[in-house]
């Protein structure tokens, strides 16, 4: 094995995907499995999860498990972190990738969507992050800990009709950087990728159910691109892989924007 490959690989690490069933979690779990990993999925809909990580597992030859996980409720995240360690062992990658973006003007948001939106994408992600941290204190012998939080380049940007996503992913940056310093001298990196809009099944699915918001939302966003293309799942996944392996043991505190340029 060549040093390169010695450095990309995560034999027996333990990785939780939060939202893992599909998309773009699902295409970071099977990169992370393909580096060896032990890989547990955690989505809204448990069947969902579990059958992929049965698909990843036949494809792979790697352990794979699907848990129910409803990122919004602090017992789920905790049973889930139980639920991992008790199965797999110890955690040593939680990657917080759930995450929802409806379309709504400011003057047609009522505040129910609002706390959704930010229960999920932030509030979630700071549960995984404390449940993931406080077991990867406990194992402080353990190599490779880290915190990877999938945010957007909507965490640096405004967009109309994303408010309440837009508000939720600087949320999330700010947690990064905040995490990676606190977190560092226990030797847990934390990590964040932002890509631009990713094809994802959930966006199919709305634009074939004439989701005409988010067509003109796709267009517009990869007519701005200066690669011309907005991402595939495959594209966030290669950062993922990256940001979590030793390839980037020096990098904390920092965002991967998978963005085709976008933030240039």
């Amino acid at each position: 094995m060549s040093d390169i490959e010695r450095l990309l690989r995560l034999d027996g690490r333990v990785a939780a995907i939060t939202g893992g069933a599909q998309g773009i979690g699902l295409a970071i779990a099977r990169r992370l499995a393909q580096a060896g990993a032990k890989i547990a999925l955690g989505d809204l809909s448990g069947a969902s999860a579990q059958q992929a990580a049965e698909t990843l597992a036949t494809e792979l030859g790697e352990h794979a498990i699907g848990l129910a996980l409803d990122v919004r409720d602090e017992k789920s995240v905790v049973s889930f972190a139980d639920q991992v360690e008790a199965t797999l062992g110890p955690i040593a990658i939680w990657v917080n990738n759930a995450g929802i973006y409806p379309i709504r003007h400011l003057v047609d948001m009522d505040a129910a969507e609002w706390d959704l939106v930010n229960d999920v994408n932030l509030r979630g992600t700071f549960l995984g992050a404390r449940e993931a941290a406080r077991r990867m204190i406990r194992s402080e012998a353990m190599p490779g800990r880290v915190i990877l939080n999938i945010a957007s380049v909507s965490s640096c940007r405004g967009r109309p009709g994303l408010a309440h996503y837009v508000a939720s992913k600087h949320g999330a940056l700010g947690l990064t950087r905040s995490l990676a310093v606190e977190l560092g001298p226990r030797g847990i990196r934390v990590l964040a990728v932002a890509p631009t809009l990713v094809v994802t099944p959930g966006l199919t699915e709305r634009k074939e159910s004439g989701g005409r918001d988010v067509e003109n939302l796709e267009v517009s966003v990869a007519n701005g691109l200066p690669l011309g293309r907005i991402a595939q799942p495959d594209d966030v996944a290669n950062a993922a892989l990256f940001c979590v392996s030793d390839m980037a043991s020096l990098v904390t505190g920092s965002t991967v924007f998978v963005d085709a340029g976008a933030t240039a």
